[in-house]
């Protein structure tokens, strides 16, 4: 039978697009930890190192999302609302960072926080690229996109930072970025934890059973 014609082959042969592009998107981003891990630790950068770890939790996501591609809606809703809780951490680990360059101030390497700041926009130029064509189509894809799309944010900020430092000689627009991109990923994390939750208490048996009656 044709696959346009046929329901559950449309539905697998969605299922098998998602999982490349995931696949994609998850190496990228492995790549640019790395990069962005060393090269924060480096420069002393608190934007590039929450850049990094930004890009860590993305890398769990997409692994994440990957196992939930073919899952129904509840687990769908249960790995979003796990990487909720990640992009919370994050947002939590990055207001802790500022909190400690706050205490032990440094000028951090602008020239290592710009050069790379526009390789990771790059990168995830190219995830939000890939994803773009997927996501509407599931809460699973809809929060990988959120993800990706706070990348893009992130990185133009710590470019923006490094431009701060470079004119001012000192590390506090280092810190108002890492101050930003917290509010950011608890801002986002806010948004995938009630879609996440709303579609678990809207899954549960019991109301699926009186919707059906």
């Amino acid at each position: 039978m044709d696959c346009c014609n046929d329901k559950e082959c449309a539905i697998e042969a969605l299922k098998g697009r998602q999982s490349a592009t995931l696949r994609m998107v998850l190496v990228i981003n492995v790549v640019m930890f790395v990069i962005e891990l060393t090269s924060g630790l480096l420069a002393k950068s608190t934007a590039l190192l929450s850049d990094s770890l930004d890009n860590l939790g993305d890398a769990l996501t997409y692994g994440l999302s990957l196992y939930a591609v073919s899952r129904g809606a509840r687990s769908k809703a249960m790995v979003a609302l796990f990487k909720g809780g990640l992009i919370t951490l994050a947002g939590l680990f990055v207001l802790g960072q500022v909190a400690y360059r706050m205490i032990h101030p440094s000028v951090p390497i602008f020239e290592t926080m710009g050069v790379i700041s526009i390789v990771a926009l790059v990168a995830n130029g190219t995830c939000l690229a890939l994803l773009w064509k997927h996501r509407t189509e599931d809460i699973n894809m809809s929060s990988v996109w959120e993800c990706s799309r706070n990348d893009i944010a992130s990185n133009l900020s710590v470019f923006l930072a490094a431009a701060g430092v470079w004119f001012t000689g000192s590390g506090w627009p280092d810190l108002v970025v890492g101050l930003a991109l917290a509010s950011l990923f608890l801002w986002s994390a806010g948004k995938v934890l009630t879609r996440a939750i709303r579609q678990l208490r809207d899954s549960r048996p019991g109301i699926a059973e009186r919707s059906i009656t």
